[in-house]
C-alpha cells in the first residue's frame, strides 16, 4: 500500500487548519497518529513525503520531524532506500502492548484512594460503546473501548500516566487495524467494562481491580489469537 496519491491521503488536506500559524512537527505527528489510529493509514501504508507534505501544506524538514516523533512512538518504520511505512505489529509487540496495559491500569485502580471516585469521563465511555453498538458500528466500538481505557488511567491524574497509555493504545490500534472481525474482538467487553464502572461507583476498588485484570487476561489472549491467526503468525499466549 502507498499513500502517495491524493485520494489515498486521508483528507488531510481538510486538517491544514489545525495547523494554524504554528506549522510544528508536534502538531503535525498529532494529525498523523489520529488518522493512524483512525485506520486511514492501515498497517504497511508507505506514507509519501510528497504527498503529505502537501496536502498538509508543511516543508519537508516538519514533516521528517513528525515521522521522526511517530517512529520514536513505534507507529512508523523507517526503511532504507524505500521510505516511511504505518508499522505491522508481530505477534510478541501486542502481548507485550497487553503486559504493559496491565500492569499500568490496575496499578492506576489499586492506588486511587477513597471512594467516590470522579468517573463522568468512564461513564461516557460505555455510553458511547452501548450506542455505537445498537448502531452496528463495531469499530465506534472499539474506539470507545480505547476511550474507556483512557478515561481509567486518567483517574490517576498523571499527565505522564496519560501520555505512556496514549502511546501505548495509539500501537495497540495498529493490530486492531488488521484483524478483519471488530465485533467478535470488541462485543464481549462492552458488559466487562460497565461491570468495573458499576464496581468503581459502588467504591469497590479491589473488585474492580479484580474484574480489571481478568478483563486484560482474556484479552491478550483472544487478540494475540486473532491476530496471530490474520499475519499468519503463531501466538506464545
Amino acid at each position: 500500500m502507498d499513500a502517495s496519491g491524493t485520494g489515498t491521503t486521508g483528507g488531510l488536506a481538510d486538517d491544514r487548519a489545525l495547523l494554524g500559524r504554528t506549522s510544528t512537527a508536534e502538531r503535525v505527528a498529532d494529525i498523523l497518529r489520529t488518522r493512524i489510529a483512525e485506520g486511514f493509514f492501515p498497517p504497511g501504508t508507505r506514507l509519501s513525503e510528497e504527498s503529505i507534505g502537501g496536502a498538509l501544506g508543511v516543508s519537508r524538514n516538519t514533516l521528517r520531524e513528525a515521522f521522526r516523533l511517530l517512529t520514536h512512538e513505534r507507529l512508523l518504520v523507517h526503511e532504507l532506500n524505500r521510505g516511511v511505512f504505518v508499522r505491522v505489529l508481530a505477534v510478541d509487540d501486542v502481548e507485550d502492548i497487553y503486559r504493559t496495559r496491565r500492569l499500568v491500569e490496575c496499578a492506576v485502580v489499586r492506588g486511587l484512594g477513597d471512594p467516590p471516585f470522579p468517573l463522568d469521563g468512564l461513564a461516557a465511555a460505555v455510553a458511547e460503546g452501548e450506542a455505537a453498538a445498537r448502531a452496528g458500528d463495531w469499530r465506534a466500538v472499539s474506539t470507545a473501548n480505547i476511550h474507556f481505557h483512557r478515561e481509567l488511567v486518567a483517574l490517576a491524574g498523571s499527565a505522564r500516566t496519560d501520555e505512556l497509555m496514549r502511546s501505548v493504545l495509539a500501537e495497540l490500534r495498529l493490530a486492531f487495524h488488521v484483524v478483519d472481525d471488530p465485533r467478535t474482538l470488541h462485543e464481549p467487553y462492552l458488559v466487562r467494562n460497565k461491570e468495573i464502572l458499576e464496581a468503581l461507583r459502588a467504591g469497590e476498588r479491589a473488585a474492580a481491580e479484580g474484574l480489571l485484570a481478568r478483563y486484560l487476561d482474556d484479552s491478550i489472549r483472544r487478540v494475540a489469537a486473532a491476530y496471530a491467526r490474520a499475519v499468519d503468525e503463531p501466538a506464545d499466549v
